[in-house]
């Protein structure tokens, strides 16, 4: 029997499961297609990751693990959901929430001193950021709009703010001594152990990392970005700020990069606050209050300071007499500086585009910004986005085309890989990568406080992504850009890797180029206005920003993009969509009983993960494929996707309705009679108890309700709360 594993995770995604999945096994076991799952959500990997600390009842297997290895076979096929890529203030959260449920598990310390804390820490960090996605993306990424939701967007567009061309909004990016302008880059001529040093001024050498393992054809890349020129432009962008009347704004990937971003954005709340840290400096640092884990747990920790009710109030005043804060809540007060992981550039860049340009103030009303965006490597992408919006106006869903991305991702390629490489300078002098042979392969001149990191990419998913790319260029017959600075000198690398693979391939009759990610930019913008599709081929970090830029333009979100990754040996990963604006929707379900998120990328991709079984033999698989993109389809045309508001249908609604459209399509469908039979009277119950359903999953809307935690609800108060239709839930239970 074909086997599909379905993730379990965190968030909207994973209360959007305890409704979903039971309508998936269902119907899979129908035709014969078994489908597990596995918890990989933040609570489980960090249960997982403390064995000896728990009872045997509440142990759990490390589920991450299985999965890696899984991915690595011919027989993976699995469906990837969202998940929380922890910040350290959500790590903590979830720890306490663990502790309170009874799981001994021990603190995370920010400052570790004793061994068992240091030992503590370092399980943790195996948790923190983005720890799911390198483990699981043995291949490369496709990502593209399906044609029924690319329709379903031109008939009916999303809101889209208009442009002034007198807008103020730009970003501001440093340009030098930055981590693309000090980026130096090397291709191993045979496999190797290197070794990452820091030799102090005094001849002192620190083994940052050692025992490297590296591969025959694999680019290294080392850099870094110095603090006191980061501190100088801070200041800069804070004054610019203020004299152009904009709205300051930070833009970083605390998640992804999970050691050198958090270290950017406590260097920006204490340049943003600078009178503060002039006068309190001392004080605030001692007690580990630097702004890396964001301005909210400055504030929050000021209780346990002596004259912390004069801190808090030269914090005021640094917050009155300064730029105006762009806002995550203005409501609440929670500026763009408090959590890290709540301005995340590539779902907030976007987001501002889309909306004139605008993010919130502090008044609550929307205004012009300055997008900080400190390391160069990408500002630019945005940057010329914005220019072209100031001198053509906003996009038109209705006739745009569109940016489909083929993205190098594989074998934790490129910045991914660099978490455990990445180091904060504690001291003047040089960084070295040294070969086994003791030959220095790259060196930095650093000073305390700067950060200095390295990343790898392996040979085989370089020659796999060019393949991709080939691969989907014909498919499609579209234009394929390769986007690679040649100032960069991991892209110089990549350029010289690409022109030689691409040999490798037929390319008569397709269109295939290469420009830096800027021109790359401006052309498929250009082409966006025109109606026509690019596909954009990229690196690990521009495939996450440019998969969350473009889909929102386009569609209004990137949870509607199909995601597809080809395990380079043999098996499928199917993801499911960005999760950025999951948190909001678990806050409304808890004070509403009501659940936005909207699960049409489980849908696409679990007909994708159908239909590579089908691929493999299994023909039922394939009539389980056409009949939901069929029934997905109609889902969009009958506009049965969640709302926004109580009293309306919601992510459960759709759940029905999707099982509904399924249910009839498999019983009229004529390639398989036996399967037709078995789902005709599903989907005349379905049917007939329609209006009686659509009653029931609304009737519950409009009080709180009590799922038993965030980051670990219990199931039966979960079951209950997304499962509310005892007819929906019998007639399940009938077809299984």
């Amino acid at each position: 029997m074909a086997t599909i594993v379905y993730t379990f995770t965190d968030e909207a995604p994973m209360l959007a499961t305890y409704s979903f999945l039971p309508v998936v096994t269902a119907f899979a076991g129908a035709a014969g297609v078994d489908v597990q799952t596995r918890d990989i959500s933040l609570a489980g990997r960090l249960l997982a990751a403390f064995p000896e600390r728990l009872t045997p009842e509440q142990r759990v297997g490390d589920a991450l693990a299985e999965l890696g290895e899984l991915a690595t076979t011919p027989e993976a096929n699995i469906i990837k959901l969202p998940n929380i890529s922890a910040s350290v203030p959500q790590l903590k959260a979830a720890i306490a929430e663990l502790q309170a449920k009874g799981y001994d598990l021990p603190d995370y310390v920010d400052d570790p001193q004793t061994p068992d804390e240091v030992a503590a820490n370092a399980r943790y960090d195996k948790v923190k950021g983005s720890a799911v996605n390198p483990v699981l993306r043995e291949g490369n990424s496709d990502r593209r709009a399906p044609a029924a939701v690319k329709n379903y967007a031109r008939k009916h567009p999303h809101s889209m703010g208009a442009w002034s061309p007198a807008s103020k909004t730009n970003v501001a990016t440093m340009g030098h001594d930055d981590f693309r302008s000090n980026e130096q880059s090397v291709i191993l001529p045979a496999d190797d152990v290197l070794e990452i040093r820091h030799v102090a001024t005094d001849g002192a050498v620190t083994v940052l990392k050692g025992g490297l393992k590296v591969l025959a054809g694999e680019v290294v890349d080392g850099t870094f970005m110095s603090a006191a020129a980061l501190d100088a432009f801070l200041t800069e962008q804070v004054a610019r700020a203020k004299a152009e009347g904009v709205l300051f704004s930070v833009h970083l990937k605390a998640t992804m990069m999970k050691v050198s971003d958090p270290i950017i954005f406590g260097h920006v709340v204490r340049a943003f606050f600078a009178d503060v840290y002039a006068a309190h400096g001392a004080e605030l640092l001692a007690a580990g209050h630097d702004g890396t884990n964001g301005l909210g747990a400055v504030l929050d920790g000021l209780a346990d300071l002596p004259n912390g009710a004069q801190i808090r109030a030269a914090f005021e005043a640094g917050l009155a007499n300064g730029p105006r804060l762009a806002m995550v809540n203005s409501d609440k007060g929670i500026t763009n500086l408090h959590v890290p992981s709540d301005v995340i550039v590539d779902a907030s860049m976007p987001a501002m585009i889309r909306t004139s340009g605008h993010m919130w103030g502090p008044d609550g009303l929307e205004a012009d910004t300055l997008a900080v965006i400190p390391d160069s490597s990408y500002a630019g992408v945005y940057q010329a986005v914005i220019d072209d919006c100031r001198a053509h106006g906003a996009y038109d869903p209705r006739t745009m085309g569109s940016v489909p991305n083929v993205g190098l991702m594989a074998q934790k390629a490129e910045e991914y890989g660099s978490h455990d490489k990445t180091f904060e300078m504690t001291a003047d002098g040089r960084v070295e990568v040294v070969n086994a042979a003791g030959e220095v392969l790259m060196v930095h001149d650093v000073r305390a406080g700067d950060i200095w990191r390295a990343c790898q990419t392996k040979d085989a998913p370089i020659r796999d992504w060019v393949k991709l790319a080939v691969t989907r260029a014909r498919l499609s017959d579209t234009p394929a850009v390769f986007w690679l600075d040649p100032e960069r000198a991991h892209d110089r690398n990549l350029i010289g890797l690409v022109e030689k693979y691409l040999d490798d391939h037929d390319l008569s009759g397709l269109d295939i180029s290469i420009l830096s990610p800027v021109q790359a930019a401006r052309l498929s913008v250009e082409r966006i206005r025109a109606g026509l599709d690019t596909i954009g081929v990229t690196g690990n970090v521009l495939r996450d920003y440019n998969t969350d830029l473009f889909p929102i333009l386009e569609l209004g979100t990137s949870a509607k993009m199909l995601s597809v990754v080809p395990l380079m040996n043999g098996g499928g990963l199917f993801e499911t969509g960005a999760g950025g604006s999951a948190p909001k929707h678990v806050q409304q379900l808890v004070a509403e009983n009501y659940l936005r998120w909207d699960s049409l990328g489980e849908f696409l991709a679990l007909a994708e993960s159908f239909r590579h079984e089908a691929q493999h033999g299994n023909v039922a698989a394939g009539i389980l494929a056409d009949t939901l993109d069929a029934a997905t389809e109609t889902l969009l045309s009958e506009n049965k996707s969640p709302a926004r508001r109580v009293g309306q249908i919601d992510n459960r609604g759709s759940h029905f309705w999707l099982a509904t459209y399924w249910a009839r399509e498999l019983a009229a469908q004529d390639a398989d009679p036996a399967l037709a039979a078995r789902f005709a009277d599903v989907a005349a119950a379905l049917t007939t108890e329609a209006e009686a359903i659509d009653a029931e999953l609304i009737a519950v809307q409009g009080h709180p309700v009590d799922i038993g935690g965030y980051y670990k609800p219990e199931d039966a108060k979960a079951e209950a709360v997304m499962r509310p239709s005892a007819r929906f839930t019998a007639i399940l239970a009938g077809l299984a």
